[in-house]
């Protein structure tokens, strides 16, 4: 099982993130998030989200440290990667 992780630089809810991601299934991704204590409302389409103060749990529990750039490659490359949806005029 090989998940990745990417430096917590991303702002948001007063926190700084980082996102965890699988480059073989979210079934992997979601068993590793469930064994590290990650709740199911942090994944978000393809990863997980996960807080500053987590990030050391991450790696220690065998999360890769990648950059955020590798991240995305990693989820492109496995056909993993979701695109947001465009929330705009008419949209429900």
């Amino acid at each position: 099982m090989t998940v990745y992780i990417d430096p917590p630089t991303w702002p948001g809810h007063g926190r700084v993130w980082s996102h965890l991601i699988s480059d073989i299934s979210y079934d992997e991704l979601h068993a590793f998030a469930d064994e590290l204590g990650a709740p199911r409302r942090a994944f978000e389409r393809d990863h997980y989200d996960i807080p500053s103060h987590r990030y050391e749990d991450a790696v220690r529990a065998g999360a890769v440290e990648v950059s955020s750039r590798e991240v995305v490659r990693l989820l492109y490359g496995a056909g993993l990667r979701r695109a947001k949806r465009w929330a705009g005029p008419g949209s429900s």
